[in-house]
């Protein structure tokens, strides 16, 4: 009988022990405003108690003083490599997701990257893409002839809308628009893709057209509403320029009447994209008010003349265009239904310093030395809002953005009174300050600051 009786309370004992406890931290969860001193208890992949009193783990980490929230998820990130990943992780973001561009063919893009990353990834079926191969586009990543300047003929649509329909099919999440980067896409052409996205249940992610942002959110907007489409808006601050506040009510009204449309920023006042790019088709100085001087090379970091814009636009490459106001970021940022999205891509150590510091500038700057907003509204953004926007047709996504018995360990720690970005328009390729340990799948890809080698815990996350 004595036996038994210590078998069963080993079996209770071992029942009560988790893999990971995240002891002492104030944990802030945005979903259920939860904002105290908690124990997490880690049991495999799931968090498995929150506890207001000490619990047991083989592995106790004591977090006092320390910000335990769910992971960042980045509904915004061009950099699908082990390079950008890193820089993710080192500013708390668990999930970065391809969705604006998105990829094409979809299949091969999901199966190069799985048992391979740090952290969980995923794409949209892209338009842009498609049509770069549909078209015999010779441009890198974005397109810099047919796509931009030819019109598709009937066929060619037809095969583009089976590309990203074929996407679709093989779990994609969404279809990705890049309007402006191929400006003679006729409005039917995007609208029988929002139809598809409606056919199929899935939300669209847009950079609108370009030409004048608020005909821009008109036309998806009403695309949106005539079709019953998940609409999702990127980069409201750097496609709305001067005129973001009339954009912002705009969407805000839209969803008062029913059209389910949501947006994002990123906190800086520069935006980047090719130089080759449809963006500088044209008398652009005219069109978006912008000097030569405004325009950095990224590869030097050199501002551009007439002469050095010709050479380089030639050549193609990566530009920071410096044109977004201060007062523009700070009214988004504070603005409760924008979400925070990094729009980020840093290749060999080169890019906008959004690709590694978005998520740490919110919380350094905007929240901790500028008060624009609070730290749940700021967690908010970041976490559950992104989470709610893809899990009617993400599945996985409802136990992801979340602090709560069941859900995901996808979990970042961080130090309120020092997180901060560190990446700079002259060196990008800087990791964030204060984030302290970040999980994936309850597995530590960054402990105390420091990297985990040797672990690929993230997965890719399918509409399926």
């Amino acid at each position: 009988m004595k036996r038994i009786y210590l078998l069963l309370f080993a079996s209770l004992s071992w029942a009560q022990t988790y893999d990971t406890v995240l002891a002492n931290g104030r944990v802030i969860d945005p979903e259920s405003g939860l904002d105290a001193i908690r124990y997490i208890g880690i049991r495999g992949k799931s968090i498995a108690a929150i506890s207001a009193t000490p619990i047991q783990g083989r592995n106790v980490v004591d977090v006092k003083g320390l910000v335990v929230a769910p992971g960042f998820i980045d509904l915004h990130s061009h950099g699908q490599d082990d390079e950008n990943y890193h820089y993710k992780a080192h500013d708390g973001v668990t999930t970065a997701l391809e969705l604006e561009i998105g990829v094409s063919p979809v299949a091969p893009w999901y199966q190069s990257r799985e048992g391979k990353a740090l952290i969980n990834f995923g794409a949209s079926s892209g338009h842009v893409p498609a049509k770069m191969a549909v078209m015999h586009d010779t441009g890198e990543f974005l397109p810099r002839d047919h796509a931009v300047h030819d019109i598709a003929t009937d066929e060619q649509q037809l095969s583009i809308a089976n590309a990203v329909r074929q996407g679709l099919d093989d779990g994609a999440i969404g279809i990705g628009f890049g309007i402006a980067y191929v400006p003679t896409t006729s409005p039917e052409e995007i609208w029988k893709l929002f139809q598809l996205g409606a056919t199929r249940h899935v939300p669209v992610f847009v950079h609108m057209r370009g030409g004048g942002a608020v005909s821009a959110v008109q036309e998806v907007i009403a695309d949106a509403a005539s079709t019953g489409v998940s609409l999702h808006v990127v980069h409201i601050t750097s496609s709305g320029g001067g005129n973001t506040r009339t954009c912002l009510a705009m969407i805000e009204g839209a969803r008062k009447h029913g059209v389910d449309v949501t947006t994002e920023m990123y906190p800086y006042t520069a935006s980047s994209t090719r130089i080759e790019s449809a963006i500088f088709d044209g008398d652009w100085p005219k069109q978006t008010g912008l000097t030569y001087d405004k325009i950095q090379w990224v590869a030097t970091g050199e501002r551009l003349t007439a002469e050095t814009f010709a050479k380089y636009r030639k050549q193609g490459g990566s530009v920071i265009v410096h044109g977004i106001s201060e007062e523009t970021v700070r009214l988004a940022v504070a603005n409760p239904s924008v979400m925070i999205a990094s729009d980020g891509r840093l290749v060999n150590g080169k890019g906008h310093p959004r690709s590694a510091g978005s998520f740490s500038r919110v919380l350094g700057v905007y929240v901790r030395e500028q008060k624009a907003l609070t730290l749940m509204d700021a967690l908010r953004k970041m976490t559950i809002m992104p989470a709610q926007r893809l899990e009617a047709s993400v599945p996985v996504m409802r136990n992801k953005g979340r602090i709560k018995i069941g859900a995901d360990a996808d979990i970042v720690v961080f130090n309120p009174d020092k997180v901060i970005d560190k990446a700079t328009f002259e060196n990008a390729a800087q990791y964030s300050e204060g984030i302290e340990n970040v999980m994936v799948a309850g597995v530590f890809v960054l402990r105390n600051g420091n990297f985990v080698t040797g672990v690929y815990p993230g997965v890719g996350l399918r509409t399926k």
